[in-house]
């Protein structure tokens, strides 16, 4: 559904992305996982076209992204992103009604269908009870729901969306992490919503995701199926730490338990 093909890509001449090839099959979730400035949500962004590679190609459902047209695109394709900073104090259902620009004209208001879409995306969320409540007085696990919620607007059921999400799970507790991971495996579920999430949290992302793509200093050092991958050796590479893994039984989390680093790169 969605590839990348030899991507390159730098801030300057700093590179950051360099030759990153991966394929996501449609309706599968699949995390992309490193330590900081491997590039992961430069990568989030290049396959969501908001960044346009220096060399290499991303293709949606067969089709160069450069050549979508970019409503056409917002429509299947939605981002949700890390931190959402508003200049303006908006109501829970105005930010869910964001969500619905691709779908209107030049100044083309929101009309009852569009308000309709926005209530369903609350519900689905859990977040209907909070359609009046400024989105600034939600918690943090509250504000990742609605934004989820726009992102369902926006794509409003289409066949083959997809969601791209850039840690999810940062900064919130682990009750809030909980109820993230069980909205996004129920919405994969039911909906049938193809997943790319760029995130830290080696256990978020091993019961969730069905496949991973192991980001180091901008090259993919390992991707595959999560049981195949997430193994000592590739920790090893990946952090430079060496590390016990294993699956927890109840739960099916990968429990990675560092024991030490074996490399002279400083802590700051």
């Amino acid at each position: 559904m969605l590839q990348a093909d030899s991507l390159r890509f730098g801030y300057g001449e700093t590179l950051v992305i360099d030759g990153v090839s991966l394929t996501v099959p449609r309706g599968r979730i699949v995390g992309i996982i490193g330590p900081n400035g491997s590039g992961k949500t430069t990568l989030l962004r290049l396959l969501g076209g908001t960044l346009t590679p220096g060399a290499g190609r991303v293709r949606f459902e067969d089709r160069e992204l450069r050549q979508i047209p970019r409503r056409r695109l917002a429509r299947r394709l939605a981002v949700v992103p890390q931190d959402t900073h508003l200049a303006f104090d908006y109501s829970v259902l105005e930010i869910v009604l964001m969500g619905r620009y691709p779908h209107l004209g030049a100044l083309e208001v929101e009309g009852p269908a569009d308000l309709a879409i926005a209530r369903a995306a609350l519900a689905a969320t859990g977040t209907a009870a909070f359609e009046r409540r400024p989105f600034t007085t939600l918690s943090g696990g509250e504000r990742q729901r609605v934004v989820i919620a726009s992102a369902l607007a926006q794509i409003d059921g289409a066949t083959g969306s997809a969601l791209l999400l850039d840690e999810p799970t940062a900064a919130l507790d682990l009750g809030y992490q909980l109820e993230i991971a069980s909205l996004l495996e129920r919405l994969n579920r039911e909906r049938g919503l193809t997943m790319v999430i760029s995130t830290h949290d080696l256990a978020f992302a091993s019961a969730l995701c069905h496949e991973l793509v192991l980001l180091r200093e901008g090259r993919v050092i390992a991707s595959g199926a999560v049981d195949a991958v997430l193994t000592e050796d590739n920790i090893r590479a990946l952090y430079d730490v060496e590390a016990s893994v294993r699956r927890d039984g109840e739960s099916g989390r990968m429990v990675v338990v560092p024991r030490r680093h074996i490399s002279s790169r400083k802590v700051t």
